[in-house]
């Protein structure tokens, strides 16, 4: 029976492959076969023991530090899901190339990536607004403000940017 300990890690194991698009398989393939499906899964149930040096192993593949792995409130940021930023197709359609064209191409191009052609909507991630905040030279949180203002950021999405 695994321990309390074992179960949360796992979870949080589990959180950072799946926001990380991965399932069991892919991190086997992604890994070239050095971490088996079987493996990470047992790791995640909190089934087998994963000694402090294979959990860094773990964290260097996702990418993160192994903070972000333990359990207890040794995380500093958030695993669970952060707010959503949904760009309105529409109403993005509506503003002068001038103002909105960066925007609009950036959405093109994410759209094209993921064959999302329904031209109402787009979520993107923290990580798309804080290039388009480089690309339009504002902070995130003054760019979010200038696209609510436009009218293609709901104002939902200042919850988003508190997020960071």
């Amino acid at each position: 029976m695994p321990s309390d300990y074992a179960k949360s890690l796992g979870a949080r194991l589990r959180a950072i492959r799946t926001q990380q698009g991965l399932s069991l398989h892919g991190v086997e393939e992604k890994s070239r076969g050095r971490w088996k499906a079987v493996v990470v899964g047992s790791y995640e149930r909190g089934d087998r023991a994963v000694t402090v040096q294979k959990l860094a192993e773990l964290a260097d593949f996702y990418g993160v530090p192994v903070s972000e792995l333990l359990p207890g409130g040794a995380s500093p940021s958030p695993l669970g899901p952060t707010p959503k930023i949904v760009i309105d197709l529409e109403r993005l359609a509506q503003l002068p190339k001038e103002k909105a064209g960066p925007l609009a191409r950036y959405a093109a191009t994410i759209q094209s990536q993921r064959g999302d052609y329904n031209g109402k909507v787009l979520s993107i991630r923290q990580e798309d607004l804080r290039s388009l905040a480089v690309i339009y030279d504002k902070s995130p949180a003054e760019l979010t403000e200038e696209l609510i203002e436009w009218g293609v950021l709901d104002a939902e999405a200042r919850r988003a940017v508190e997020a960071f």
